[in-house]
């Protein structure tokens, strides 16, 4: 496999991945520089950073079955999102277009959603206390309204209950010895 180049950490991406990223990137990512009000431009960096990190989360726990399901999870949102905004073409309380469902909440419950039901509720809850933020600054920006935000927010969690399995595996394997019978138990954390 062909290699863009290195990430911090020295994680190498494939050069598909790389031009895809750069694509949603363009098309589906906030600039954050545009938002009105510290409350929508710090809901506009959450929700770029609960992604991400699920994403990252993936090499740092040298998880390639989790990237995978990261995938189906995130371009799953990503296109379900789109097609519905173009499809429904609710107006915005602000009165621009294409309001249901909210893509920045969707996008934050994806990566929320995927770290807790990837990695556990430890990480889960704070992630998941975020993505409600990004849903809270779009209504306080006058962006989107309650349904709006909560249909972003079943989309991103419904796509990793379709995609996302538990990384925390464990084993129990019966032993039989010289000393009498046990019992291996082996955790993958």
């Amino acid at each position: 496999m062909k290699y863009a180049g290195m990430i911090t950490g020295g994680v190498r991406l494939p050069r598909r991945l790389l031009a895809i990223a750069v694509i949603l990137a363009g098309t589906g990512f906030p600039d954050p520089s545009r938002a009105i009000g510290t409350v929508e431009r710090a809901g506009d960096i959450v929700q770029i950073l609960l992604p991400t990190t699920a994403y990252g989360a993936t090499f740092y726990m040298d998880d390639r079955q989790g990237r995978s399901e990261f995938y189906r999870s995130f371009l799953t949102t990503f296109a379900v999102t789109h097609s519905l905004k173009n499809i429904i073409n609710k107006k915005r309380p602000d009165g621009g277009d294409q309001a249901f469902p909210s893509g920045h909440t969707g996008a934050a419950f994806q990566g929320a959603a995927f770290i807790q039901q990837r990695y556990g509720w430890v990480y889960g809850i704070p992630s998941y206390l975020g993505a409600s933020f990004v849903g809270y600054s779009r209504i306080h920006a006058d962006r989107h309204d309650l349904a709006d935000v909560l249909a972003g927010a079943a989309l991103g969690i419904g796509t990793n209950m379709l995609f996302t399995t538990n990384y925390i595996t464990y084993s129990v394997t019966p032993t039989v010895g010289e000393d009498g019978v046990g019992a291996t138990i082996r955790f993958r954390w």
